[in-house]
């Protein structure tokens, strides 16, 4: 399995010479077999638009799994140039909302607010709910969890083929179950599901345990929380995710080198890295 890198930021996109390093683009993850194109992409933010560089001009054929339908998450999708060409095909799952998965994007993506709503993106789009549960998508296996976060129904994904397995959970409030053994969230049964044994973590690490009684509010993990979670569940990789935009990349270098010493290695993810598992 191959994962393209292709938005990394948590909340909204950013830009400047102090965020160069590790870009500004939200939330986007392709999955690939191998060296075949990506065809299974975890959430669509502004890092969506990235990914047609992995596709190197060819139309994308494949799915789009929804963690939950916050801006960062889905703003990517009328930018996709890959999902309007010949030939495309964009199978969009996002977490079932009790009502017509077209009408809920909708809502943020339509007039007034949008010149377009989601069905207009072209033929081949399709809007379709996912429930918590085991899921056959593009030759993956999908484990798809509910976990705790803020404004909306969210969920954790488990990913996995043949060789190897990549647990998401790009927005993560564990804090929400109460304090847990470091006052920084639970480690609940869902979350240790998705993450054991899994070859490759990426987690919320939008604060650090000290910003979180300021901030946890908003719905988040702190970075502590996501290395205790990779140690717990004897993860063989963790990646940092979800960068708090006004982050730099001199503060995120600091974070992950305050991590050098876990039992677990350490990555803080950037904008265009891709990763090979095992």
């Amino acid at each position: 399995m191959r994962a393209y890198f292709c938005g990394t930021r948590g909340s909204t996109p950013v830009s400047g010479a102090r965020q160069s390093h590790y870009g500004g683009h939200t939330s986007c993850v392709g999955l690939a077999h191998g060296d075949q194109p990506p065809t299974l992409v975890l959430d669509a933010g502004t890092g969506l638009q990235q990914l047609s560089l992995a596709l190197r001009g060819a139309p994308f054929q494949g799915s789009v799994l929804l963690s939950h339908l916050h801006w960062d998450h889905t703003h990517g999708m009328p930018f996709f140039r890959s999902g309007t060409q010949h030939g495309h095909r964009v199978d969009v799952y996002l977490p079932g909302q009790d009502a017509d998965p077209e009408d809920v994007l909708a809502r943020a993506i339509a007039p007034p607010h949008f010149p377009i709503r989601p069905k207009e993106l072209g033929s081949g789009w399709t809007f379709r709910a996912i429930e918590p549960g085991d899921h056959e998508l593009e030759g993956f296996s999908v484990l798809a969890l509910e976990i705790p976060h803020k404004g909306g129904r969210t969920f954790g994904y488990r990913v996995s083929d043949a060789t190897s397995s990549v647990a998401y959970l790009p927005d993560h409030s564990p804090l929400a179950l109460g304090p847990g053994p470091e006052g920084i969230g639970v480690y609940h049964e869902a979350a240790c599901l998705l993450a054991s044994g899994a070859d490759l973590l990426i987690h919320d690490a939008q604060h650090t345990a000290q910003e979180m009684p300021r901030l946890g509010f908003l719905g988040h993990s702190a970075v502590e929380y996501a290395v205790g979670l990779a140690e717990r569940c004897g993860v063989s990789r963790l990646v940092l995710f979800h960068h708090d935009p006004w982050r730099t990349d001199e503060e995120i270098d600091r974070l992950a080198s305050e991590c050098e010493g876990a039992g677990v290695p350490v990555i803080a993810a950037f904008d265009g890295m891709v990763l090979d598992l095992p």
